[in-house]
């Protein structure tokens, strides 16, 4: 592919560089703010090379390209604008209609998490393939791999060491993220993360043993103010929050310090002051939010079972076109630090399997040749867990597959919800997803996405032969 002529293709009808405010991508979609959307030639952008959809929601237009390509795209695209926007176009981007408190914290969770999301894969991945190892009953009744082989008990542990540090130290990663996109200095944001997990403090993983053997220590300060000397590894909201509290203390520090000692007093006080309030106030109020939310919804998940799951599940590809599903990064990484064990991830998979399925059986039935090669590749990356493509540039624009696949995932959904298959890591939501899943649970995810993929191919193919026999 040419990507220096796509990038030139796809500012040209935007409308120009004086239309682009902004411009930003995700894993798979280039993530732009127009001043004028009328300037936008929308059936000359599907004609560009490599794009497989597009679309605008919450003030954003959006463009697909699939991953990998998005990324070189991108890059083109910044080096053709000269990595600004004109003034023009921020001005008429300002006048876009506010988003509501919604669609802000979606926006924002997914800015602050999308970042991340690499090492959290890739830690998750590790942790699922160190689960064979210690799985029993996985290779024979009553025993794991290291009973079996005990030689392999240094390589297990290795592993082990490598899949927890993305999550041990995932108040450093949220910390920079956090606070960078609070409007903060990102280094301060880390650093605040590094006092959470600091060595010297009590692990967040013994703070319940440390209560109950009456090990835990604490500051008493000047005698007025006692404080736990307890860490918070693997926690979302605690960080989360006192990355705001930072940002926004370095902010008002700027404005009132005289600029020749702004160096020296904004980030001492912006530092000592959030790690004050976050050890007394806010890292106890967040990790007893961050436990009822894993509890409550572990507790709903649990006690609904097949019917909540077949719910979830039939809803999870509409939860996406709203971009909601990008604030389960942060329930999933609670749910995970908290648990040890995720239903969502399992769910959103067999969605995915369902978009993918829908998909094929539009290549299936269209002739038509652009149709064929944009829905047969989109539809391979659904099954591998990538599913925009599919959706937004195949799915959607039929309506009738995107039914089937709301109904092949409600179905997956509810069966592997009985059998409550979890996953105790985060991936790929989809076929190679299996190395994420609970070892014990690999059988009825495979079964799952069995029936995700044969139901929604069947009434996939179904609605649209009635649907060309009604033309």
């Amino acid at each position: 592919m040419n990507f220096p002529q796509i990038a030139r293709q796809v500012i040209d009808k935007l409308g120009g560089k004086e239309n682009i405010a902004t411009l930003a991508h995700c894993a798979t979609r280039l993530r732009l703010t127009i001043a004028d959307e009328s300037k936008i030639d929308k059936a000359a952008i599907e004609n560009i090379d490599g794009v497989k959809g597009q679309f605008s929601t919450s003030g954003q237009y959006q463009i697909i390209f699939g991953s990998g390509t998005v990324n070189k795209v991108h890059a083109e695209m910044a080096k053709i604008m000269g990595g600004e926007s004109s003034a023009s176009a921020q001005a008429a981007a300002a006048n876009v209609p506010q988003q509501n408190i919604v669609q802000r914290l979606i926006k924002g969770l997914s800015e602050i998490f999308v970042p991340i999301i690499p090492a959290i894969v890739a830690g998750g991945l590790l942790m699922g393939i160190g689960n064979i190892f210690t799985a029993k009953d996985l290779f024979q009744e009553g025993k794991s791999l290291l009973d079996l082989y005990p030689q392999y008990q240094d390589l297990a542990s290795l592993i082990d060491t490598f899949a927890n540090a993305p999550f041990v130290f995932l108040p450093i990663l949220l910390g920079f993220t956090a606070t960078k996109k609070f409007g903060g200095n990102p280094y301060l944001g880390a650093t605040l993360g590094m006092l959470l997990v600091h060595p010297a403090l009590t692990n967040a993983y013994g703070y319940a043993e440390a209560i109950q053997n009456g090990t835990l220590q604490n500051w008493n300060i000047l005698d007025l103010i006692s404080i736990e000397k307890v860490g918070y590894q693997g926690t979302v909201i605690p960080v989360l929050i006192a990355s705001w509290v930072l940002a926004t203390l370095e902010k008002f520090f700027v404005k009132v310090v005289p600029s020749v000692l702004n160096n020296l007093i904004t980030p001492l006080f912006s530092l000592f002051i959030t790690g004050l309030l976050a050890f007394s106030v806010i890292g106890p109020f967040g990790r007893e939010a961050g436990e009822l939310l894993s509890s409550g919804l572990t507790w709903l998940y649990d006690n609904l079972g097949f019917i909540g799951g077949g719910v979830f599940g039939s809803l999870y590809a509409p939860i996406v076109i709203t971009g909601m599903h990008q604030t389960f990064i942060a329930i999933e990484t609670q749910l995970l630090a908290s648990t040890a064990a995720t239903f969502i991830f399992p769910i959103a998979a067999m969605s995915n399997i369902a978009q993918g399925a829908a998909c094929l059986a539009v290549a299936v039935l269209n002739k038509d040749a652009k149709t064929r090669g944009l829905a047969v590749p989109s539809g391979i990356s659904a099954l591998l867990g990538i599913t925009e493509p599919a959706m937004f540039g195949v799915n959607l624009r039929f309506r009738y597959p995107f039914y089937a696949a709301m109904v092949g995932s409600g179905l997956a959904a509810a069966f592997i919800a009985y059998f409550n298959v979890k996953a105790t890591a985060l991936g790929a939501a989809g076929l190679v997803g299996i190395a994420s899943i609970r070892a014990g649970d690999w059988g009825m995810y495979a079964v799952g996405m069995a029936i995700s993929f044969t139901v929604a191919f069947i009434v996939a193919l179904a609605l649209g032969m009635r649907a060309k026999s009604q033309a």
